[in-house]
């Protein structure tokens, strides 16, 4: 499964950067963390695999008429996984996560642009990053899961060189 975010098209994403390619193809499902900005880049990643995605700060309207709700809770392979765009401050964050989403084994967000895989408050969270807006990162990223047989077997950080 491929964990994307904060793609920012078209300002940062004016085409699909070739090096997200393999992580595209190789992909069963796909989750998109918010922050699209423009359907065409949904439109694109709905051609790999199935897309599950939320609303960011910098979406268009037609991201929610595409289907992106403020957050979303999904079931996949037996993981209850919980998405928002915008998690808030790190401080607090795995309890407020918690709160918000009190069945999810497994919280995805992005907005910081920071890759992070933290777990507290009996919640495991991931932000992708950013695979075209990598801000102070040294390079862009996403996050690939391993979901099977109800537990996330893997998350790992993904580097997307430009």
């Amino acid at each position: 499964m491929l964990v994307l975010s904060d793609t920012h098209a078209p300002r940062h994403w004016k085409a699909c950067p070739p090096a997200l390619l393999p992580h595209l193809d190789a992909a069963d499902v796909i989750l998109h963390a918010g922050d699209v900005c423009t359907p065409d880049v949904l439109d694109l990643l709905a051609g790999f695999a199935p897309v599950h995605v939320v609303m960011g700060n910098n979406d268009v309207p037609e991201v929610a008429a595409w289907g992106a709700p403020e957050t979303l809770e999904v079931e996949l392979e037996g993981v209850r996984i919980g998405m928002v765009h915008d998690s808030g401050p790190k401080q607090g964050r795995t309890g407020r996560l918690r709160r918000r989403f009190p069945t999810a084994d497994l919280v995805v967000f992005g907005h910081s642009h920071i890759p992070l895989d933290e777990s507290g408050d009996g919640l495991r969270i991931v932000n992708p990053g950013s695979p075209t807006d990598r801000r102070r990162q040294p390079v862009g990223t996403v996050a690939v899961l391993d979901l099977r047989d109800g537990e996330l077997v893997e998350a790992r950080l993904e580097p997307v060189p430009r």
